[in-house]
C-alpha cells in the first residue's frame, strides 16, 4: 500500500487528523500572505507529534501547531525556509536517531568548516561553492565527508535552517557513501544548557509568540534536540583530530580515550548545574575543555611544538583542526601543517572552508576558488 505524504506547507488545508492551534488570526489577504519566519520545530507529546511554525502577518509572529499520530512520522516531509525568498527544502524525519561514533576510516575528500553561527547565507554559498550540494540543496559531494566544527547556532537569524540543513545531508551523504560529522562546540553546549547570552533577538519573538522557552525547543521531547544530543566532543576522521577549541595539556594528561571523553561528556550536554561527578568531566566543561580552550592560539600559555606533538600521538593523529578562534580572514596553518584553524568572519563575508583531498590540503571560499595551502 503507498503511503501518503503529508507536504507542510504555508497554505496547507488540514484534514481530520490534524489540528490547528493559532493565537492569531491568520490574514485572509491573498496579495500579501502570512509568510513563514521560523520553524518548524518538531516536538513529540506521549503518542503524538506536533509540529510547530510561526508565520508572520504584520508585526505579529502568528504560531501554527500541526498534530501527527506518532505512527505517521514516516509520512511526514517538512519544509525548511532558506535566505532566498520563496526557496524552501524538505526534510524527512529520521527514522530513528543513534550516538555517532568516535572513529572514522579515511575519507576520500574532506571539505571542513565551522562558526557558522546561524549564518544560513553564507553555509548554503559555501558548501555551494565547494560542491558539497547543488542549488537544491542535494547532495553532491559524492563518497566524501563534511566536517562542522561546532558553533553553528547563536548571533545569527537562521540557526534553525541552518540545523535542518545538517540534518537533512546526513541521510543524503550516507545514500552516496559520504558522512556529515557535525562536532559540537561551546555555543550548541550553551543553548542546551540555557545559556542564551548570545541568542539573535528573532528567538526571542519566536518563543514569546509559541509560549514555549527555547530551550524547550531543544529539549529532549524535540527531533532537533534529541538529535543534537547524539553529537560527538571530539572526532577523528583518518588522521585527523577535529574538536571545536582544542586539546590543554591538562587534558593530555588525562589517560582517556576519545571514545571515553564522549561519553563523559555527552550526559551533560544540557546540565545547567555544573555538579559533575568525575574530576575528567569537570575538566571537559571548563576553561580548558575542548569547548572553550584557545590556548593553540592565545593567551599567556600558547601551545608549543611539543604540546602539539603529545596530542597527535596520545591520539594516533598526524593533524588536529579546529574552530572557535578567530585569527585570520582565511583558513590559517600552524605548526607546520599540524594544526589548522578553520574560525572565520562569515558574517563579514569572509567565509573559507579547509578542503583535503589528495593528501592536498586548500582553502576554499564562497567564490569557488580553490587555493592549495599545504
Amino acid at each position: 500500500m503507498k503511503k501518503l505524504l503529508f507536504v507542510l506547507t504555508p497554505m496547507f488545508i488540514f484534514n481530520s487528523m490534524i489540528t490547528t492551534n493559532q493565537d492569531y488570526p491568520l490574514s485572509k489577504s491573498v496579495i500579501d500572505p502570512p509568510q513563514q519566519v521560523d520553524g518548524p520545530f518538531v516536538m513529540y507529546r506521549n503518542d503524538s507529534i506536533l509540529v510547530k511554525y510561526l508565520y508572520q502577518d504584520g508585526t505579529a509572529f502568528v504560531p501554527q501547531t500541526e498534530k501527527y499520530l506518532l505512527s505517521q512520522k514516516d509520512n511526514i516531509v517538512l519544509h525548511v525556509n532558506t535566505n532566498e525568498p520563496g526557496k524552501t527544502f524538505s526534510v524527512k524525519l529520521k527514522p530513528k536517531l543513534s550516538k555517532e561514533k568516535s572513529e572514522f576510516k579515511k575519507a576520500s575528500r574532506l571539505f571542513i568548516l565551522s562558526d557558522i553561527e546561524g549564518n544560513f547565507d553564507a553555509f548554503r554559498k559555501l558548501l555551494q561553492a565547494g560542491g558539497v550540494i547543488n542549488q537544491n540543496f542535494d547532495w553532491t559531494f559524492g563518497k566524501g565527508d563534511l566536517v562542522l566544527i561546532g558553533d553553528l547556532v547563536d548571533r545569527g537569524p537562521q540557526v534553525t535552517e541552518v540545523l535542518w540543513l545538517i540534518y537533512s545531508l546526513e541521510e543524503k551523504a550516507k545514500a552516496a557513501g559520504g558522512y556529515v560529522h557535525y562536532i559540537l562546540g561551546n555555543h550548541e553546549i550553551m543553548e542546551l544548557s540555557s545559556d542564551l547570552r548570545y541568542l539573535n533577538e528573532k528567538y526571542l519573538q519566536s518563543t514569546s509568540a509559541l509560549q514555549i522557552p527555547y530551550a524547550t525547543l531543544i529539549g529532549d521531547n524535540t527531533e532537533i534536540g534529541r538529535w543534537l544530543r547524539t553529537k560527538n566532543v571530539m572526532e577523528i576522521v583518518g588522521d585527523m583530530l577535529f574538536v571545536h577549541g582544542g586539546i590543554s595539556p591538562e587534558m593530555n594528561n588525562v589517560n582517556l580515550s576519545i571514545d571515553r571523553f564522549n561519553e563523559l561528556a555527552r550526559p551533560f550536554y544540557a546540565d545547567t548545574t555544573g555538579n559533575y561527578p568525575y574530576i575528567e568531566t569537570e575538566l571537559l566543561y571548563g576553561e580548558n575543555g575542548p569547548f572553550w580552550y584557545r590556548g593553540y592560539y592565545t593567551g599567556k600559555r600558547i601551545a608549543t611544538d611539543n604540546q602539539i606533538d603529545s596530542t597527535l600521538d596520545k591520539f594516533y593523529v598526524k593533524h588536529i583542526v579546529t574552530g572557535h578562534t578567530i585569527m585570520a580572514d582565511t583558513i590559517s596553518i600552524w605548526h607546520r601543517g599540524k594544526l589548522f584553524d578553520t574560525d572565520v568572519h562569515h558574517a563579514a563575508g569572509k567565509s573559507e572552508a579547509l578542503l583535503v583531498e589528495n593528501k592536498k590540503f586548500y582553502r576554499v571560499n564562497a567564490k569557488g576558488e580553490k587555493i592549495q595551502i599545504f
